[in-house]
């Protein structure tokens, strides 16, 4: 379905970069609310499932700051949102050797079975792409990683 008429508008657009950002921005929002209904059913945030990922991909205890620079979203309160996570058993935290002052935070068991019991659901993520060949797919990370790299918005 077109843009123009999943969203009911009948004005044009100012400019196809206008339509590109509304158009990206709507698409974001329809595959996050989907994946937000997959991660739910499995008691997850889309953060915490984010942060389960990043700690399987360490394979390794790491600390915080590790984790804030990798995560998708890197507004989140990390501290807070590990505390959850440690609470559900899904991480377990230790004091860094390190730094007495840090903690290094890895996957538990439960945390490893939950992040299987979701990748299991892999097929129904890679859904989300699929309309577009693995060209298409390949062509569109590299025109989001070029808007990512050439983006002069400033506050």
């Amino acid at each position: 379905m077109r843009l123009e008429e999943a969203i009911k508008q009948t004005v044009p657009f100012a400019s196809p970069q206008r339509k590109a950002l509304v158009n990206l921005l709507f698409t974001a929002n329809q595959v996050s609310a989907d994946m937000k209904r997959l991660f739910k059913s499995h008691g997850l945030t889309m953060k915490q499932y984010n942060i389960l990922r990043i700690l399987n991909g360490a394979s390794r205890p790491v600390c915080l700051a590790f984790i804030r620079e990798r995560l998708l979203d890197r507004l989140s309160d990390v501290s807070r949102i590990l505390d959850r996570m440690e609470n559900g058993g899904l991480i377990v935290k230790t004091p860094s050797n390190m730094d007495k002052r840090l903690v290094d935070v890895q996957l538990s068991d439960k945390g490893s079975a939950m992040l299987e019991e979701v990748s299991a659901h892999q097929e129904e993520l890679d859904a989300f792409m699929g309309p577009l060949t693995d060209a298409d797919v390949e062509e569109l990370n590299r025109l989001l990683d070029k808007i990512r790299s050439e983006s002069t918005l400033t506050t």
